[in-house]
């Protein structure tokens, strides 16, 4: 999962945020949008480096790697 770090301005989180009450859905804070990337690897101890030169912006976004069988 990668998303613009903490601080960091999130247009797509806070459209969704102003949104989700005029549809009815009240008591809902601190939407955040990020987006998931799906890979099928080999070698899973090398992802965190594939984000830091490809996937993520570390200047802005943070992400976490989430290995499933």
């Amino acid at each position: 999962m990668i998303r613009p770090k903490e601080g960091i301005l999130d247009p797509q989180g806070q459209t969704v945020e102003r949104a989700l009450p005029a549809l009815g859905f009240e008591g809902v804070a601190n939407v955040h949008v990020g987006r998931l990337v799906e890979l099928d690897v080999d070698d899973v101890a090398r992802v965190p480096e594939m984000c830091e030169k490809l996937l993520a912006n570390p200047l802005i976004e943070d992400y976490e790697v989430l290995a499933v069988d």
